[in-house]
């Protein structure tokens, strides 16, 4: 990657513009977009529009869109039940499902309806959507409302309080279409979803136990082994990854924990009795629930301490429960029993999932992934570039050798894994430097090993190949640069496309500009000075420190190995700088150069990038070299139309128009253009969304690793206030 001055010329950012118009501009765009979105999205779910204005309709029809229907008189003609099937009302289990029993429900229901059903229907289809609602709806009502009669017969409270209500509603059929659909996710949100189901269906069950519930409970299992058998796209139904059971650990134990606080601030009475009777004062629940918290945190990043404080904790909540189940049978009831024996039923789950997947959390105290060391221990910076130089790299792979890097080596022993550590993320920087036909071992290797070591992996600024061995993986990629290669075969400063370039190498000429390309560590003193003089100016120019990861500066530059073009006038003044990184082929040839460095001062000749890198292109091609790689400009792409950008385009998108005023990255882009390159993608590869908080932290302290909080505030009031004209 390039860096640039922010002086006039290359790189310098246009004055920015009124911000008024830009967002009421983008304000009507939005606007344009939804309205022209909603007739085609009408279109895909005839179903869920139709039911839902059919929920509306009936509701101001029969006035219980303001009235709680349980006061209408002809509420037990349309309620359903155990007190309905011993009447043979069977048509109220059809009936009831355009009701609601208060207007706060046909609110919430009739959005639930909306949202969830109606994304499932773009899934699973209209015909399927369907079918799926009203088999789950009643079966879902009639199997929970035999099973409720039928607990009755026996001495169980709340069975028999149960069997003398009635209910109305269609949350059952609801849910069961999204017990199905998510068969048809892929990991990891095929089990976020589901874990998510399952603890609301069980926690309702447990802690109210309506003939809902219970209902619910029985369409939500139904439905998952449904949806498994005839949609399912993955197989099983438990975590696929490390990573999944620890998220799943750690949501879980949350969940019961908040759970408790729930109950104690919202009482109710479930299967096991009243939850109001808990002695706990809510201070002693809420610094179970901190300890909880930092419990499930390290859960989350695989602790092998956190696993047995979890599984203890388990066991003494177990026990707890089973003694309130014994006390229970002996005819007494402890305070806070029903919440206890809650709580231990949700602790049994977890303890499964702990129990089965102990192998998932064996990262100790110090995160680090296994094998890594740093370039600064021992000889593995030696060692990766004897590695790079014989199988050779990407355009940035020279990058993994600055010394910020640690590696991740291969078990063979024939390649490597550059990353940076930071915020638990493993920032792993280009492709893997890995003889081509083990990319995807490479990925793979990388992956379990940052997760044994409780870290998220990511992949950044990586070619197809390392992006295709990703999505293989079952990663996602999304580009955020491109690369801009020139093929130096042939390559001729000739024609309409080159006048500009022409230019600067004709006027450098007749200005006594002379091209230089040196080792910059064998030069004087004098010119060494220059150099850091420039480069220091542009710094301070910027308002923020000198930016790192994929951008060098001028201590890389005094690699050896590095080539750096000086533009010298007659004077000895430097006008400006470049600083060329090799690319390896196979078998230690370089076959061509990557752009760093790229700065210049600030009085000096307009035109002197353009002279340089002609310069350099011409010296390089009567080299050999292959290619030139003018590099790519973070968060900076060609242009796309807006509707064909993912979520996660856009949002790259606006933070690189965020940093623009700083870092130029887009006019750098722009000027890059000028040498009519050909383009090749770069990716960022990660595991799935969830990940992307902690990846974007990461890489702001990779990139800004000096930056104080301060600074960056300054730097963004500054750029708010230059775009609001002031």
């Amino acid at each position: 990657m390039t860096t640039m001055d922010n002086s006039s010329g290359p790189g310098t950012p246009a004055s920015a513009g009124a911000a008024g118009p830009e967002r009421a501009f983008e304000f009507e765009a939005v606007a344009s977009r939804l309205s022209a979105a909603v007739p085609g999205l009408v279109r895909r779910i005839p179903f869920t529009v139709t039911v839902t204005a059919l929920l509306v309709v009936v509701g101001i029809a029969t006035r219980t869109a303001w009235i709680p229907l349980w006061r209408a008189s002809w509420f037990h003609q349309v309620a359903y039940g155990v007190p309905a099937l011993r009447e043979g009302r069977i048509w109220t289990f059809v009936a009831g499902w355009f009701f609601s029993i208060s207007p706060g429900q046909l609110l919430s229901g009739v959005l639930l309806f909306a949202v969830l059903v109606g994304a499932c229907e773009i899934r699973l289809g209209t015909r399927r959507t369907a079918i799926v609602w009203a088999a789950g709806q009643l079966g879902g009502v009639l199997v929970g409302s035999l099973l409720v009669w039928a607990l009755a017969a026996t001495p169980w409270v709340w069975a028999q309080a149960v069997a003398e209500t009635r209910d109305v509603g269609a949350t059952t059929g609801t849910l069961a279409v999204v017990a199905v659909a998510s068969a048809t996710l892929r990991s990891p949100w095929r089990l976020r979803v589901r874990a998510v189901l399952f603890f609301y269906v069980t926690v309702a069950f447990l802690f109210e136990g309506t003939l809902s519930d219970v209902a619910h409970i029985v369409a939500v299992a139904v439905g998952f082994v449904v949806g498994q058998r005839l949609l399912g796209v993955e197989p099983g139904y438990g975590p696929r990854t490390r990573r999944e059971t620890r998220m799943i650990a750690f949501g879980g134990l949350l969940l019961i924990g908040l759970t408790e606080l729930v109950v104690l601030v919202f009482p109710g009475r479930g299967p096991f009795g009243a939850t109001s009777g808990l002695a706990s004062p809510i201070a002693d629940v809420l610094i179970d629930l901190v300890i909880i918290a930092l419990v499930a945190n390290a859960l989350r990043n695989g602790k092998k301490w956190a696993w047995w404080v979890a599984v203890v904790l388990g066991v003494l909540n177990l026990l707890s429960a089973l003694a309130a189940f014994v006390a229970i049978l002996l005819g007494e009831l402890p305070d806070g029993a029903p919440i206890t024996l809650g709580s231990g039923i949700l602790w049994v789950a977890l303890l499964v999932l702990l129990l089965l997947n102990r192998r998932a959390f064996r990262v100790p105290l110090r995160r680090r992934v296994p094998g890594g060391v740093a370039a600064s221990e021992g000889d593995s910076l030696t060692r990766a570039r004897e590695i790079l130089t014989s199988v050779g790299g990407s355009t940035m792979s020279w990058m993994t050798l600055w010394p910020e890097m640690r590696y991740s080596f291969t078990a063979d022993g024939r390649g490597y894994v550059g990353y940076e550590r930071h915020a638990g993320v493993a920032l792993a920087l280009a492709d893997p430097v890995v003889p081509a036909d083990t990319i995807a071992d490479a990925v793979r290797e990388f992956t379990a090993n940052a997760e044994r070591g409780g870290l998220i992996p990511c992949l950044f600024s990586v070619t197809d190949a390392a992006a295709d061995a990703a999505r293989a993986a079952g990663w996602r990629t999304v580009q955020i640069a491109e690369d801009t290669i020139l093929d130096l075969p042939g390559l001729e400063f000739k024609g309409k496309k080159w006048q500009n370039v022409r230019s600067a190498l004709n006027k450098a000429t007749r200005e006594g500009l002379e091209f230089r390309m040196v080792a910059l560590a064998e030069q004087p003193f004098a010119v060494l000075a220059q150099v850091r003089a420039i480069s220091e100016q542009w710094v301070g120019d910027k308002g923020l420190p000198e930016m790192g990861f994929t951008l060098g500066g001028v201590e890389e530059a005094l690699d050896p190995a590095v080539k750096v073009g000086l533009a010298i006038d007659g004077t000895g003044s430097i006008h400006g700088v470049t600083s060329w990184l090799p690319v390896y082929a196979a078998g230690g040839r370089v076959r061509g150069w990557t752009l760093d460095v790229m700065r210049r001062r600030t009085d000096g000749f307009r035109s002197v990038m353009e002279f340089m890198i002609a310069s350099a292109c011409t010296a390089f091609r009567a080299d050999g070299a292959e290619i030139v790689s003018l590099s790519g400009a973070p968060l900076a792409r060609g242009e796309q139309p807006a509707e064909e950008l993912e979520r996660m385009d856009r949002i790259l998108d606006r933070l690189g128009g965020a940093l623009e005023p700083f870092y130029g990255f887009r006019s750098l882009h722009a000027f890059k253009a000028k040498f009519s390159p050909r383009y090749e993608p770069i990716h960022l590869a990660y595991r799935d969304e969830a990940d992307l908080p902690r990846i974007g932290i990461a890489l702001t302290r990779a990139y800004l690793p000096d930056a104080t909080p301060r600074q960056l505030m300054a730097a963004m009031t500054d750029r708010g206030a230059a775009s609001s004209g002031v």
